[in-house]
């Protein structure tokens, strides 16, 4: 039986700049099955269209980018600026994991530029951590089961990666993405909302630059054009194998 492997992020495009090369290689190389989520759905996304016009436009635009990889795309209904660590998001969060059905999750670090992508990575903690616990109740209309067993947990680099303070984030191991940069990229450029915004903004097309230039920043550590680094949560009760590294034989 094929592994499932979820990116859960904070917003639409965050998964497509940190982690998508790593879901291509373990879709295309270890036949894993792929599932998107994110906590919102970028209502704060534009200059130009209301909260609900651009949570429409980006929530066609995450589907979209998750289609490339015949992934299942969920959203936590959140919203921007306001992801919150409370009961409400929480039971949310491990609603979307017991639908998903992951064997692993990739979600962002416990320190960020940004606290929505903090408490992110917080809450998906959690939710693993509680998936799996029988007298967890979400509330949901239709609850999907409880999870078999917590499960992996890794955290993506932050932007620029370093900490608020400026000090750098060492990951415990780089992924090669160097031969599904390609793809990367078309799964980035779905995101037509916020590219657009940044080209007219920057006179030049800043998004899929600043991918590059993280993947690439990353790749340098293993000698390889691009890559993207991670770190394992190895605290109690999670599980303590890399099984990343062992589905791509890093």
């Amino acid at each position: 039986m094929a592994l499932r492997v979820l990116g859960f992020m904070a917003h639409p495009d965050d998964v497509e700049f940190t982690c998508a090369g790593t879901l291509i290689r373990l879709k295309q190389e270890a036949g894993c099955e792929i599932a998107i989520a994110t906590a919102t759905s970028g209502d704060c996304g534009s200059a130009e269209h209301g909260p609900d016009e651009i949570a429409r436009i980006r929530h066609a635009e995450a589907k979209a980018a998750a289609a490339l990889l015949d992934a299942e795309y969920y959203c936590a209904g959140c919203r921007d600026m306001f992801v919150m660590y409370d009961e409400p998001s929480l039971k949310r969060f491990i609603e979307v994991l017991r639908k998903a059905r992951p064997d692993v999750v990739i979600t962002q670090p416990p320190v960020d530029y940004m606290v929505d992508h903090e408490n992110t990575g917080k809450l998906v903690r959690s939710a693993c951590f509680g998936a799996p616990i029988p007298n967890v109740f979400t509330g949901d209309i239709n609850p999907a089961p409880v999870l078999d067993k917590i499960p992996h947990l890794y955290y993506c680099d932050p932007p620029d990666e370093k900490e608020i303070f400026g000090d750098p984030v060492t990951p415990h191991f780089v992924v090669d993405t160097t031969n599904v940069m390609d793809l990367k990229t078309q799964m980035l450029s779905c995101h037509a909302s916020q590219r657009n915004w940044l080209r007219k903004h920057h006179g030049m097309d800043e998004y899929i630059e600043s991918m590059k230039r993280r993947a690439a920043g990353r790749g340098k550590l293993i000698g390889k054009p691009y890559g993207e680094g991670f770190r394992q949560h190895l605290g109690h009760g999670y599980p303590q194998n890399n099984i990343i590294a062992e589905l791509l034989k890093l």
